[in-house]
């Protein structure tokens, strides 16, 4: 038997959720199907640390982060649920060019100040600032996994109908829509489809029925794992003053945040920003952590970073899809709706590309032309 629906979304981490979310409140008839389970442990959006900050060297991205904040305001009053959580946010590091971002954030109101090393190494001496630093306050940490599940908890409450344990293997067309087979046979027809695959997206790309134009339109989509390390704090009674971080040093980029439960709220969460190795796709993962990673990790903590013990006491892998311009993907031919928010920053986005891509899905409104590389029909907003 062939179950069917007005749309169907691939992937239920945090920007298919979206997506299923507000498809399902403007009506339509909605069905998710996800490979595994919703924030899936081994995709991008499980966990509960991820961050929210507003500082951009484009002001395109900042004006975004703060249409999703009113979002995600009015997604957490609906379910109930915190969902960021505050804790501010510093930027610094010759490569971040603190004062670019202090002038982005001035432009469009955002809270800030910019501070100097001095400054900035007396307010929180936990941390060894080379330059000076940007401080927004607004900024904090999203608990991802909670975040998919109230978003997928709303699509269900307004008619949406889940699939777990469902991995798509190819697809086809079928009349005006489309049919979905699984890996083990199962199939389910559309009239539209959204793919929200994440670090599968690549292996699944060359199984759709997408046109040859609009395939060599879209920009070369690359999977990294990379690797995260939580570190103990050194003050315990202090660890609510740690912000989240991201400092682009002379050798190496990192970024860190409070690590909430994913490690047992002892630590904070520290890693190097695309410091893992290419893999084809999430489908070849390891789950294993490289040395030499840990290693560059272990000792930037050891130089910048005196108010961890500089010997991390969990670790992860995680995923990372990017696009070379670290631009999102959210492109539709025909009915067929293709939903890449990567690059390590899209999660602050989820509830703003999950708008997007429904009103692109449905014809009810645009995406901005950048995250339109393959369509010459793009809308700009």
């Amino acid at each position: 038997m062939t179950d069917s629906s007005d749309y169907v979304v691939v992937g239920a981490g945090l920007a298919g959720a979206a997506t299923a979310w507000h498809l399902a409140a403007r009506g339509h008839q909605v069905t998710i199907l996800e490979r595994n389970v919703p924030a899936s442990h081994d995709a991008s959006s499980h966990g509960s640390a991820r961050i929210f900050r507003y500082a951009y060297p484009n002001p395109f991205y900042t004006r975004a982060v703060l249409e999703s904040k009113a979002l995600w305001d009015g997604l957490a009053l609906d379910t109930g649920t915190q969902l960021i959580t505050p804790y501010g946010a510093v930027d610094y590091g010759p490569e971040r060019k603190p004062a670019l971002l202090a002038g982005v954030l001035a432009a469009v109101g955002v809270e800030h100040e910019l501070l100097s090393a001095a400054d900035a190494r007396t307010r929180w001496p936990q941390i060894g600032f080379d330059t000076e630093v940007l401080w927004h306050p607004g900024a904090g940490v999203i608990d991802a996994e909670t975040a998919v599940n109230a978003m997928v908890a709303l699509a269900v409450r307004n008619g949406a109908e889940v699939l777990t344990g469902w991995s798509l293997n190819s697809m086809e067309r079928n009349g005006s829509g489309y049919r979905l087979i699984s890996a083990t046979g199962e199939t389910v027809d559309a009239g539209n489809v959204v793919i929200s695959a994440g670090g599968w997206l690549p292996e699944l790309l060359g199984q759709l029925p997408l046109p040859e134009g609009f395939l060599a339109g879209l920009p070369e989509i690359t999977v990294r794992q990379e690797q995260a390390f939580h570190f103990k704090y050194r003050d315990p009674e202090g660890a609510g003053q740690w912000p989240t971080f991201i400092h682009k040093a002379a050798d190496i980029q990192t970024y860190g945040l409070p690590g909430g439960r994913d490690a047992g709220f002892a630590g904070q969460k520290v890693a190097e920003y695309n410091g893992g190795p290419f893999i084809p796709s999430a489908a070849q993962q390891t789950g294993v952590v490289d040395p030499a990673n840990r290693d560059r990790v272990v000792d930037y903590v050891r130089r910048y970073l005196p108010g961890l013990d500089p010997e991390p006491y969990a670790e992860t892998t995680c995923l990372f899809t990017n696009t070379p311009n670290e631009d999102f993907i959210i492109d539709r031919a025909d009915n067929l709706t293709i939903l890449s928010p990567c690059s390590g920053h899209g999660a602050k986005f989820a509830p703003l590309i999950g708008q997007w891509a429904a009103e692109l899905a449905t014809g009810a409104g645009g995406v901005p032309r950048r995250f339109r590389p393959a369509s010459s029909t793009a809308v700009t907003t």
